[in-house]
């Protein structure tokens, strides 16, 4: 299992999406999401068939492998987001998690095993 950690502080436990399967599956099919999921590489996502809304933060790798937080957004049920051309990974999240959590925009976002 992965965490995601954020200033040395363990914000969630981790999934992560690596094949085109997994990652065009997301949460299909889930009433809701425990931790968070990450999709690696991914530049957008959508919400077709998903059963609720999501907290979707749009990453870019840093030098040193970590994710810097470009964008984070709240998308509902059965909608298309639009590209983050300069991301390299997404996290999606139950809503409000990163508010929660306090991650912003510009936050370094760690994973670990």
């Amino acid at each position: 299992m992965s965490w995601l950690v954020a200033n040395e502080r363990v914000l969630a436990s981790a999934e992560i999406a690596e094949s085109f399967s997994d990652r065009l599956r997301g949460v299909l099919g889930q009433s809701s999401l425990d931790g968070v999921l990450v999709l690696s590489p991914a530049k957008s996502v959508h919400t077709i068939g998903v059963r609720f809304p999501l907290d979707v933060a749009f990453c870019r790798r840093t030098a040193d492998g970590d994710l810097r937080v470009i964008d984070i957004v709240a998308m509902a049920p059965n909608r298309i987001g639009l590209p983050r051309i300069s991301a390299h990974v997404v996290i999606e999240a139950a809503k409000g998690s990163f508010e929660r959590w306090g991650v912003e925009e510009g936050d370094v976002l760690v994973l670990r095993t």
